[in-house]
Parts: C-alpha cells; sequence; structure tokens
C-alpha cells in the first residue's frame, strides 16, 4: 500500500492511547490523499491544546500560535496567498473558549478555511476542567459538584451567524467524517466541522460508545439551506445530529472582497511594491 504523503510515519505521539485524536488525525491524512492534496499546497493552523498539536504530527506547512489565536492566523495566511488551502485545527476549549471571539469575527468575515474542531467536551492538556461544551452535571476536578452552566453550543451560534458551513461529525465514524471534511474543504468560503471524539483519560461521561449511543445522522431529505430547518435540528432537545447542517452559497469568502484581488489573483507575497507610486505617496508628505 502506498504511504500517505501526510503521515509523518514512525514518530512519538503525545496523545493517550485511545483518544480519539489518532482517529481524527488519519482520517484527515487520508482524506487529503483522497483528494490529490499535496503537504506543500496545505497549512495547519492551531492554537493551544492537546488537538491542537495535530498539525505537529502532519506532514505540511503548519503555523502553531497563541491559546485561542489560530483563526486570525489562518485567515492572514488564506489572505497572503489563495492558492493554499488552509486548515484551522485545535479542540473545543481552544476554539469555543479561548477563541470564541475570534470564532465569532471569523464567520463574519466568511475567509475560505476549513474550521475541524476537536469536541471531546472537557479540556484534556490541564488535565480534566469542564470545557464550553460540557454537559450539565459532569463531574470534574474543579466542578466537583457538577457542571451547571448551560453548554456551549457550536452548531446553533454557527447558523445564527449564517456561517457558510456547518457541520458535525464522529471520530468513531471515519468514513462518514471523511466525507463531511472532503465536503468542508472544497466548499468556498468559511466551513466548521464540529467532530465529536472521546476524552479517556479525563471524560468518562462522554465516551466512545456515549457519542455512538448519542447521535443521528441528517439524511437526503434533509435540506441544509433552509437555515430555520437547521437552527431548529440542531437545538432540540435528544440526540446530536451529524453530517452536514447548514450551508449557504451566496456568501462571498473574504480574499475575493479585498481590493487586493481585484486586479490580479498574485498572492500578496509574490509581489513588490510600486516603486513611482511609493515615492508619489513619500512626496505627498514632504
Amino acid at each position: 500500500m502506498e504511504k500517505n504523503r501526510f503521515d509523518m510515519g514512525d514518530i512519538d505521539i503525545a496523545w493517550c492511547p485511545g483518544c480519539g485524536n489518532f482517529r481524527i488525525l488519519q482520517t484527515v491524512q487520508e482524506t487529503l490523499e483522497k483528494m490529490g492534496k499535496a503537504p506543500e499546497e496545505v497549512v495547519f493552523v492551531s492554537g493551544i491544546g492537546q488537538a491542537a498539536k495535530t498539525p505537529h504530527y502532519m506532514k505540511s506547512h503548519f503555523f502553531n500560535g497563541l491559546h485561542g489565536r489560530a483563526l486570525p492566523a489562518a485567515t492572514a495566511i488564506k489572505a497572503a496567498n489563495p492558492g493554499l488551502t488552509v486548515i484551522a485545527e485545535s479542540g473545543d476549549g481552544d476554539m469555543y473558549g479561548e477563541g470564541g471571539n475570534h470564532l465569532i469575527h471569523t464567520m463574519r468575515r466568511n475567509p475560505n478555511i476549513t474550521n475541524i474542531v476537536h469536541n471531546n467536551m472537557v479540556y484534556g492538556l490541564t488535565k480534566g476542567q469542564a470545557s464550553p461544551t460540557s454537559r450539565l452535571g459532569m463531574v470534574t476536578p474543579v466542578q466537583v459538584h457538577g457542571v451547571f452552566e448551560e453548554p456551549f453550543n457550536p452548531m446553533a451560534m454557527a447558523i445564527a451567524m449564517n456561517a457558510s458551513f456547518v457541520a458535525r461529525a464522529f471520530s468513531g465514524h471515519p468514513e462518514q467524517t471523511g466525507e463531511i471534511i472532503r465536503q468542508a474543504i472544497e466548499h468556498k468560503g468559511y466551513a466548521l466541522v464540529d467532530v465529536f471524539q472521546p476524552c479517556v483519560s479525563f471524560n468518562k461521561m462522554n465516551t466512545l460508545k456515549w457519542f455512538a449511543d448519542n447521535t443521528w445522522y441528517v439524511d437526503g431529505s434533509y435540506n441544509p439551506t433552509d437555515r430555520a430547518e437547521a437552527f431548529k435540528t440542531v437545538t432540540a432537545e435528544g440526540k446530536f445530529a451529524l453530517g452536514v447542517l447548514y450551508v449557504n452559497e451566496r456568501r462571498i469568502p473574504f480574499e475575493e472582497n479585498l481590493p487586493a484581488y481585484k486586479r490580479s489573483n498574485t498572492p500578496l507575497y509574490m509581489r513588490s511594491p510600486d516603486r513611482e507610486k511609493l515615492a508619489e505617496l513619500i512626496a505627498t508628505r514632504k
């Protein structure tokens, strides 16, 4: 079997045995390979956390930034070189907690990037505190009497913000997850893919079996362009819906709205300043 070009080979990976991150890493690598992507044309951007280590184990370009700050960097990278496939990948704490404000404004800007969030409903790097998506009643070393705050619903917020692609997957179903990620990468605009995955060390409540038992897939009769129906689906009580939940193809990607690309598609890093115009500008300031 031919080696996957995104696979780093026999390296030490600092995740607990059984962690859902392993399956997500493999699924992303296989999806990019099937899509014919080359490592040199892909950039992964992450913040801080266990999921944010994913780019370290991917043979491609990557930028590992501050906690919660992956999306601004990903937006800038795509704007500087629109020809790149840019994927921001971190956990539910990094993206929805520390990075929550950036998440909102990235949805507003609609850069042509894919945002994969590993959602294990706990802070795994810092040893098991409740995360924004932790369920009510979950007992942790910090929330010793159980979580009492309402869990953050990233799908509902994304649809309310009119994000142009909103989907949810489950690491235990790699085939379906790979297909959802492929559609997200091919989508023109910001694409959020929330991926349920178990944390075997610090979340004994939301296990692999729990996610399997508490999720269902939308089928062919579901219309992801119906915003009202999508919002109703992701806010319904009971099991969580999986699949492509909302799509808005009418929104224009951030880069295509930038004046710098109105006359030329040449990436910004390949451009040289117009010396004559620069001299004229300087002259007006004297």
